[in-house]
């Protein structure tokens, strides 16, 4: 399994001189090299190394290996468009997006990540230092901080570095490889409910409100647009100061959300049931008071921070098809539009039981859940006891979607330099 660890470094004035010309020129040069691959159809990563790394190592100050890894660079850039063009996500074809996009070649931002490996960067853990190259030299004795928890992982590296430069400050993205566990056979399902008001309520009837978050983002709101008006030179400093604070309190308030849900399905036993909620933007159809809350709901990094962290300690995910969990009775099974009161009263039309809302749908996840997990394994025993009848076995539920998603890249943040916690 794959994580990234950020740490934050700490450089001299004349350190991070020399560390911000590095990205700089690195990223003049691979600017360079994308041209070279675009007019010549270069895209390989052998081939395109041939023509342009001599050129780059005179024209941009370059060791050998830092050029190497621009080129490598640039080709996984234009492997990423290309996988874009495939999934659809540049348009269809013949679209002005997708146009745009096949027209010129990719470029970098002057402050771009640079990949840095084991023959360019090292790390003392003990000392907590890591040396660098740079244009100017190699840097040594350069000290980071992280937490103990990512010092830990840090012991797992595996594979390239990321420098990066993130409002003058610098980081490194380490990438680590852990061993997976294999999940366990689940005790049934926690099947949670992901929303707005409650950003997530479990079948077990507790929720997690996302009204101070709400709060938290209106303030926001209104203080930038405030500041807009004035257009200041302390505005603006205002204005830059502010930036991204909002989503990494979002971003924290999803980790301790996550965090919090799987510590829930470990001690029980039990697997977590998450609804499948991809393209629910172009499906749901919100009033123009409620658009901001919606396009600004994290529900997809939610559902990430779950199941990564889930997968660290070996809890089956699995994903359920979210059509009618808002409106079938959890009891009798009786699904109607006019269940759903408002947003948050249910009552049945069939059998009169009254609940609330989100709590009803985390239950009906939860049993959906169970039901794709039975499935995925034709002789796997049924583990989990049906609430309505008390019976094992998996209840029959509208067709649900896939299991566990492949494995990927995940980042665990350190406490310490930007106040998020996995």
């Amino acid at each position: 399994m794959k994580l990234v660890v950020q740490v934050k470094l700490l450089p001299s004035p004349d350190q991070a001189t020399a560390l911000k010309a590095t990205l700089r020129s690195c990223n003049q040069a691979a600017n360079t090299a994308s041209e070279v691959a675009f007019a010549n159809g270069l895209k390989r990563r052998n081939t395109l190394q041939s023509v342009v790394y001599h050129r780059l190592r005179a024209d941009f100050r370059l060791g050998a290996q830092a050029a190497v890894r621009v080129v490598k660079k640039v080709c996984d850039a234009y492997s990423a468009l290309n996988a874009n063009l495939a999934a659809g996500n540049l348009g269809r074809e013949g679209s002005k997006r997708r146009i745009r996009a096949l027209a010129k070649p990719i470029r970098f931002r002057a402050d771009a990540a640079q990949p840095f490996d084991d023959r360019i960067l090292s790390w003392n853990l003990k000392q907590r230092t890591v040396s660098i190259w740079t244009i100017v030299g190699r840097l040594k004795g350069i000290k980071f901080i992280s937490s103990e928890q990512a010092l830990v992982l840090l012991t797992s590296r595996h594979g390239e570095s990321d420098l990066v430069c993130s409002d003058g400050e610098f980081y490194l993205m380490a990438t680590i490889e852990i061993a997976e566990p294999k999940p366990y056979e689940p005790n049934g399902f926690l099947g949670v409910d992901l929303g707005i008001v409650n950003i997530a309520t479990t079948s077990d009837g507790h929720s997690m409100s996302g009204r101070s978050l709400n709060r938290y983002r209106k303030r926001q709101q209104a203080l930038r647009a405030k500041l807009q008006k004035k257009r200041t030179k302390s505005a603006k400093r205002r204005l830059k100061r502010m930036c991204r604070r909002e989503s990494r309190h979002a971003t924290h308030t999803n980790h301790r959300i996550a965090k919090a849900i799987v510590e829930t399905a470990e001690r029980t036993s039990r697997g977590i049931a998450l609804e499948d909620l991809g393209g629910i933007r172009q499906r749901v159809t919100a009033k123009k008071n409620q658009r901001s809350r919606l396009h600004s709901w994290a529900f997809a990094q939610l559902g990430k921070f779950v199941e990564y962290k889930a997968r660290r300690v070996g809890v089956p995910v699995v994903f359920v098809d979210p059509r009618n969990t808002s409106r079938q009775c959890s009891e009798c099974g009786y699904t109607h539009r006019t269940n759903r009161v408002n947003q948050a009263k249910f009552v049945c039309r069939s059998c009169g039981t009254v609940q609330h809302a989100d709590h009803n749908g985390s239950r009906n996840i939860s049993v959906r859940g169970d039901a794709v997990w039975q499935r995925g394994a034709v002789n796997r025993p049924s583990t989990a006891t049906d609430h309505r009848t008390g019976r094992r076995g998996p209840t029959p539920q509208p067709a649900a979607l896939h299991l566990q998603s492949t494995p990927g890249k995940h980042r665990v943040t350190s406490s310490v330099c930007s106040g998020t916690r996995s």
